[in-house]
């Protein structure tokens, strides 16, 4: 059975690959949707993840963002990866992205680690065992919302979803300090679960965007579910709310 430090160890390995890119531009494909790119890193670094994860665990499967054809993962062991959650971010030298792995046990997050290798910060947790930072425990701020800071994702790729989503940035930017857009979701949960911000929500975001995210919050001792407040599912894209605030977003 893999453990959270193997884990660990990996994506610290993974994000060596992206602080040694050079020529990062030259190897950018466009995929489907409005901004939505993929690098030869991202592709590089997936490949490595899927060898060294499988070595250590043979029986799960792996779903990785730049895979045309993902595997079912109801039951058994499930790494659901994203190799750089950022990729715009990268491709432009706007150093905000990380390597995010999550362990889904029959659909479950299990566990997961989320590392930002500008900043040298892994988070990381195991489900029922709290969540972690560098070694040291992290818990959501427990603010009110108007004394906290809402952290938002556009949903770029999909241009159906911009005017609800710019509806509830301006929702809930008069009701919080200010509002931040980093362009990592996996980053982006990780500083709800820390205390960093006290919310985050996205309209449509993919399995390898949240798997590991959504467990550090929860085990932080946040809350997440869809926006439209049913639970998440790791089989398909949808929309993604994460609170640490004193009451639940629905209240405020």
């Amino acid at each position: 059975m893999i453990t959270i430090q193997q884990i660990i160890e990996t994506v610290k390995a993974a994000g060596r690959i992206m602080l040694e890119a050079k020529d990062i531009a030259a190897g950018v494909e466009e995929k489907e949707g409005h901004a939505n790119f993929v690098t030869a890193y991202d592709k590089k670094v997936q490949e490595f993840l899927e060898a060294k994860l499988m070595r250590l665990m043979p029986e799960a499967v792996f779903v990785g963002e730049e895979e045309e054809d993902h595997p079912a993962i109801r039951e058994g062991y499930a790494f659901i990866v994203d190799p750089i959650d950022g990729t715009t971010n990268f491709m432009k030298g706007y150093c905000v992205s990380a390597v995010s792995v999550g362990l889904l046990k029959d659909g479950v997050p299990f566990m997961g680690a989320v590392y930002n290798p500008y900043l040298d910060e892994v988070f990381y947790a195991e489900a029922g065992k709290g969540a972690f930072c560098n070694g040291k425990p992290i818990h959501v701020s427990g603010k009110p919302l108007a004394k906290g800071i809402v952290i938002v994702g556009t949903a770029p790729y999909y241009r159906e979803l911009y005017d609800k989503t710019f509806e509830m940035i301006r929702y809930y930017f008069d009701r919080s300090l200010d509002i931040r857009r980093s362009g990592s979701a996996a980053l982006d949960l990780c500083n709800v679960a820390s205390g960093r911000a006290e919310l985050f929500f996205e309209m449509r975001l993919q399995p390898w965007d949240f798997a590991a995210g959504s467990l550090i919050v929860t085990e932080a001792g946040g809350t997440v579910s869809t926006v439209e407040g049913e639970p998440l599912r790791f089989d398909r894209g949808i929309s993604v709310i994460a609170s640490g605030c004193e009451k639940s977003f629905l209240e405020n």
